[in-house]
């Protein structure tokens, strides 16, 4: 039994340390995710392209793929971890400044290439969770790149989604109301 447990220790350090060590441990991935989103939000507002960071943003994700991988390296591991993420995003970055060649900025606008960066960016952390066979870096690569449908649908419909909004208000006041008494016409008003 005490074998077992001890396993289960090893297996899952934060088991005993409560919900606030898992979110210490996920919080640099919910971190970039939020970033990730805020450039897209921004650009969508501004239109204007964020060049430099997108730039940042590519940096700080393969920092973040050698940061959580380097415990579990040995020396060798940690220096071909090194190149190999290195080689790995500066690919991303040479893809991302084509996309923001003037002769490609002419064809898109810039919330266009802000969602095409994103969906570079999280092809190139999806990746990277793949090579370092690290499920938590390829969740937030998949998780970057359903953010890119969302968010065009989400502009596409924000009228709708507001009206929806206004209806579901108005249909909770008359609720309300009824609820406490008073009828729609305003009669148990003082």
């Amino acid at each position: 039994m005490t074998d077992m447990k001890s396993t289960q220790d090893e297996i899952d350090p934060d088991v005993h340390r409560g919900n606030g060590a898992v979110w210490r441990r996920r919080l640099p991935y919910i971190v970039v995710l939020a970033l990730a989103i805020f450039g897209v939000a921004y650009t969508n507002v501004s239109h204007k392209p964020l060049v430099g960071y997108w730039e940042f943003l590519a940096l700080l994700t393969g920092l973040l793929c050698v940061v959580t991988n380097w415990p579990r390296s040995d020396t060798n591991a940690r220096f071909r971890l090194m190149w190999t993420q290195a080689a790995h995003w500066a690919a991303v970055l040479v893809t991302m400044n084509i996309m923001l060649l003037a002769g490609v900025q002419q064809i898109l606008p810039s919330p266009a290439t802000s969602l095409v960066l994103l969906m570079l960016l999280a092809l190139g952390t999806f990746l990277a969770g793949l090579a370092l066979l690290s499920l938590p870096i390829s969740l937030l690569g998949v998780s970057m790149a359903i953010t890119v449908p969302a968010i065009a649908w989400l502009k596409l419909s924000v009228l709708f989604l507001v009206l929806a909004a206004v209806l579901l208000l108005g249909i909770g006041m008359i609720f309300w109301q009824r609820h406490a008494g008073q009828t729609p016409s305003g009669e148990g008003i003082v």
